[in-house]
């Protein structure tokens, strides 16, 4: 499989405190990869990494040719739903087309073609009947929906996904499962944090066990029978709910 996004040796240190170190992971074409880990374990903060938007004190990130290809954003990122300012007044469409504000500049008007893409991605989270409704009326479902379209707004080849389940009815995350599946399939790379381990072990093509550095890395089938990998990452012991849970999916 080709990769598509690159990440070698990194490290990072927040505070003077060294809180990712030798981390490295490749998502190819066409892959889903679920990072599962603790709280504090860096999940948010490798992202961040990746996005640019926090410096690495070692290592690189890369984004393969295959990905940054003519007319297409090699990276599109659906933060948690607490970065984003839902107090804002502005409708669901144009919450959707500011993810393109990095490309049209701040005093460019959204044309034709910015608007298609919008309504395109709206139609992918099933939120086009609400385009016109106020942000701040939303559900947290149709919140979560609206940062996913937000980031597919761009048309991205890698896409980053940050604990995009927290919070919502099943309906919905059953919805944007589909979506994330259907995403990778079409040939996206798909990088996403979780703690819906059950949703991950079903769904994902692979698991990445993170704990300030990767902890192990392989399919669902192949992790669920290292217990080890497991106990390392979550600091838990042989006889914890975790474990027993992983032996039933075995």
């Amino acid at each position: 499989m080709t990769a598509m996004l690159e990440i070698e040796d990194i490290a990072v240190e927040l505070g003077g405190r060294r809180v990712l170190h030798d981390v490295n992971l490749n998502v190819s074409k066409g892959e889903l990869v679920a990072l599962i880990g603790p709280n504090g374990a860096g999940k948010t903060t490798l992202l961040r990494t990746i996005l640019g938007l926090q410096r690495a004190a070692a290592g690189r990130v890369r984004v393969t040719e295959d990905a940054a290809k003519p007319g297409k954003t090699a990276i599109g990122y659906v933060p948690q739903r607490h970065e984003f300012a839902w107090d804002f007044p502005i409708s669901v469409a144009n919450a959707v087309v500011t993810g393109l504000s990095g490309q049209l500049g701040l005093f460019r008007r959204p044309g034709v073609a910015a608007w298609e893409a919008t309504a395109e991605a709206l139609d992918r989270v099933q939120l086009r009947d609400l385009a016109d409704r106020p942000i701040g009326q939303l559900s947290g479902g149709q919140r979560q929906r609206v940062l996913v379209a937000r980031a597919l707004v761009l048309r991205p080849t890698v896409l980053l996904l940050d604990e995009p389940y927290t919070g919502l009815d099943m309906p919905t995350a059953e919805l944007l499962s589909t979506l994330f599946s259907n995403l990778a399939h079409e040939g996206r790379a798909v990088l996403m944090t979780t703690h819906d381990l059950l949703g991950a072990l079903t769904d994902a093509d692979r698991l990445a066990l993170l704990n300030r550095s990767i902890v192990a890395v392989g399919t669902p089938a192949q992790l669920v029978t290292e217990p080890e990998s497991w106990m390392k990452t979550f600091g838990v012991s042989s006889d914890s709910a975790l474990l027993k849970m992983l032996q039933v999916m075995v």
